[in-house]
């Protein structure tokens, strides 16, 4: 969810929160708070009103509440519930969909000063964590322990948990061990009328009821506030291997992805830049990579058996024409090697305003999603960088524009819109990891038929019958 606030907040004192601006519900809803978690100045306010994404609405929040405990939570819902104050839950800020953009009289509750990793219990491999707890914090908390926490987003030096479990997010490292849904063992949830549910467990198994928990996981603040999260963890793995393989064709690239998964071989990372990002990272650092280069590769293996893992995944490289391939056993090399996938965003943005999307194919059907948007990128005479995570085929295609050119900003869009749509067509989905937001909330009941959105519906009046929590998100009505 958006920029990450550090600090304290100063007491408020009731003269600051009883002026004009405020309504009357507001107010209300502000008078039965302890003073010290309410945040109304309106220069500290206004960085609260959104988060990352590009083309989402925002608007300035009446005020923003920084709860510290469940209880806290509980109680800003219950007073929201019953003064009927819309409210917009957040992270960290880093979305990208659009998740954690205020709305006109809501408030903003900020999870940022919950912060503690209340528990890592090594023996059963699990974590107990508040939700502002950096992604980055717990991989090194636990890494003393000789334990993985694998979910890697690009923003895990930054992003919070909860964030992360909010959108379910993704990152390099999902072909091998999954998405941060799948290390999610139970929660704390603060429903909108400020009641406290548990969900889930900690034991290995465990089937008794509805699986709430994985209800909750990429419900993007719209059907409760999670409080704690319990989450499963593994065994440190070895130090990574990795490979580079650049293609002099884009089809050579994307028969070698479906040929790696054909081939049972299951590596920890399997990445791809297309010929735009591949010149983009080349301008930008000096690498040389090589202007031929249709499409880069990246592949890690943390195997026992690495050597094996990669040596087939080389041969199947040079099989399908691969023109140069790089591999390397040292920690600090394979971190060098990597490099070209981290600064494959960077790179771009240097190209101009940039628009982030996130779609999911087959991994059968990569190399054609990146031709169509070479197509796109042409009809709208766009510059369009693709990167992204092959192995589970979710790409991010980067549409460079100008912001202050109107026709700019609508070409942009409109090709935003062509490559969702192109996606849906060969089978996948409109966001593999950033989340619906309101960035895409038009594109859900594309995807999903009339019975499955009225069900989503029915769920979220189910749990949230007043409509306060984060409208406009996710669902469109």
């Amino acid at each position: 969810m958006t920029g990450r606030v550090s600090g304290e907040v100063a007491p408020v004192s009731g003269a600051e929160f009883t002026g004009a601006e405020l309504s009357e519900s507001v107010r209300a809803t502000i008078e039965t708070l302890p003073p010290e978690i309410v945040i109304v100045d309106q220069d500290i306010v206004a960085s609260y009103a959104r988060d990352q994404s590009r083309f989402t609405d925002s608007a300035l929040p009446a005020a923003v509440f920084a709860p510290r405990t469940t209880e806290e939570v509980a109680a800003c819902m219950a007073a929201a519930h019953r003064n009927s104050v819309t409210v917009v839950p957040r992270g960290a800020g880093s979305g990208l969909s659009g998740a954690a953009n205020a709305v006109a009289e809501c408030v903003v509750l900020s999870l940022h000063r919950m912060t503690a990793i209340r528990e890592v219990d090594a023996v059963n491999r699990i974590a107990v964590v508040e939700p502002g707890v950096v992604t980055a914090d717990l991989r090194a908390r636990v890494a003393a322990d000789g334990l993985f926490y694998p979910p890697d987003p690009g923003s895990v030096e930054f992003s919070t948990i909860g964030g992360n479990v909010a959108t379910n997010a993704g990152g390099m490292c999902c072909v091998k061990y999954g998405v941060t849904g799948d290390f999610v063992l139970g929660l704390q949830v603060v429903l909108a009328d400020g009641r406290i549910m548990r969900t889930g467990r900690r034991t290995v198994k465990g089937v008794a009821g509805y699986d709430l928990t994985h209800l909750m996981v990429g419900s993007e603040g719209t059907l409760g506030i999670i409080t704690e999260i319990t989450v499963k963890l593994l065994p440190a793995p070895r130090p990574a291997q990795t490979l580079v393989a650049s293609f002099p064709t884009l089809d050579g690239a994307g028969r070698t992805v479906s040929e790696i998964a054909r081939s049972g071989s299951i590596p920890s990372m399997l990445e791809i830049l297309d010929r735009t990002t591949v010149q983009a990272v080349d301008a930008a650092s000096g690498m040389g990579i090589g202007s031929d280069t249709a499409a880069l590769l990246i592949v890690q293996s943390d195997d026992v058996d690495a050597d094996a893992v990669l040596a087939r995944v080389e041969s199947i490289c040079r099989n399908f024409d691969a023109e140069d391939v790089v591999l390397s056993s040292d920690p600090m090399e394979s971190a060098m090697l990597l490099e070209a996938r981290r600064l494959a965003l960077p790179a771009l943005e240097r190209l101009g305003d940039w628009l982030l999307d996130d779609v999911a194919v087959p991994v059968s059907r990569i190399a054609e999603l990146i031709e169509s948007i070479e197509t796109i990128a042409a009809e709208h005479g766009l510059t369009i960088g693709v990167f992204g995570h092959a192995g589970d085929g979710n790409l991010h295609p980067t549409i460079i524009y100008d912001e202050s050119d109107a026709g700019s900003r609508e070409a942009a869009i409109s090709a935003f819109d062509a490559i969702t749509r192109r996606a849906l067509e060969l089978g996948g989905t409109i966001t593999g990891e950033h989340g619906v937001g309101r960035l895409k909330a038009r594109w859900l009941t594309v995807e999903h038929d009339e019975t499955s959105a009225a069900v989503h519906r029915a769920v979220k009046t189910a749990l949230d019958p007043t409509g306060i929590l984060n409208p406009g998100s996710v669902l469109t009505s």
